[in-house]
């Protein structure tokens, strides 16, 4: 049994895409059809840059969407229908958003607006400079919530964010409570800590002014019943139902993103195979570490995609 998982923040670099677009019609299109829902021209700033402009997060966020959309439809167009490939999808943080539209849940225009929404909503919950997030390196989940709990004073806060890996946790909050985090980790025998270059603590309770605003977008927009079941970040289960689906996505702005379990989950449904789909090798490297029994795909250029269709 195979899963599909869709990569998040952080996958994003200058060229993404551009050899899908001039392989394959389809891809073309999704590029296209993302252009004019967001009425600019993502694609060209997705292929030629410049990085610190792709970066953003309002650009960032539906420029991986537009990536990972592209290498379905490049499938689909085969013929080759997502339940038919997958048994379960899942998304890191943005990437839920890849896979609800992989799914059939969201109209790729929608889905394009919704995550230029939410990258603009996370940007603006909290001004820049107030908030950090840093993974912490080598200390188990456990732990880093503890720590995460002691560096956090009545006004400053500190919370796990990203539970990625065994021995890779984030944490997100006020900067200095996650300064405070980052000391007491090193204390408690880290490997060692890294701040992430983001300009909005993440997967922290600082964004409820965001989940809001995702909760009226997301009120607006139609989310039909997914053609497989989508691993939710927020559950590490897997989900079915468009209302529970679409809470899911408001509560998932400020609710840590359980990525460990997700996989977990996946290994317990029986899944053998985890193809990534869309840029960058980030969730390859993270599935790794949770289960080395997995076998594992990248689906990001024509040569890879051509390859994987051949064997279905």
């Amino acid at each position: 049994m195979r899963a599909f998982v869709f990569p998040g923040q952080g996958s994003q670099h200058v060229g993404m895409g551009q050899a899908l677009a001039e392989a394959f019609a389809p891809a073309r299109e999704v590029f296209e059809e993302v252009d004019e829902a967001l009425q600019e021209n993502l694609s060209r700033l997705m292929f030629a840059g410049p990085e610190d402009e792709l970066t953003l997060t309002r650009n960032a966020q539906p420029a991986l969407l537009a990536v990972s959309m592209a290498v379905i439809r490049t499938l689909e167009s085969d013929g080759h229908r997502v339940p038919d490939m997958a048994a379960l999808v899942a998304g890191h943080s943005l990437g839920e958003y890849s896979a609800l539209t992989a799914a059939g849940c969201f109209a790729l225009a929608d889905a394009a607006r919704l995550v230029r929404l939410r990258g603009e909503a996370m940007q603006e919950a909290v001004p820049v400079g107030e908030g950090a997030m840093a993974a912490v390196l080598g200390l188990d989940i456990d732990t880093v919530a503890d720590i995460a709990r002691r560096a956090s004073t009545e006004d400053e806060i500190c919370v796990v964010a990203n539970d990625n890996a065994p021995g890779q946790v984030v944490v997100s909050g006020h900067r200095p409570a996650v300064e405070r985090a980052v000391e007491l980790a090193r204390e408690e025998g880290a490997r060692r800590s890294v701040f992430l270059p983001v300009s909005a603590p993440f997967h922290s309770p600082l964004m409820a002014p965001a989940a809001e605003r995702m909760r009226e977008a997301l009120a607006q927009v139609r989310l039909a019943a997914p053609t497989v079941p989508v691993v939710a970040n927020v559950t590490a289960a897997p989900e079915k139902e468009p209302e529970t689906l679409r809470s899911l996505l408001v509560d998932q702005v400020t609710a840590p993103v359980r990525w460990r379990e997700s996989v977990e989950r996946l290994k317990a449904e029986g899944i053998e195979e985890v193809v990534e789909i869309g840029a960058g090798r980030v969730l390859s490297g993270l599935v790794r570490r949770i289960d080395r029994d997995f076998s594992l795909r990248n689906i990001a250029e024509p040569a890879e995609l051509e390859a994987f269709a051949a064997q279905l």
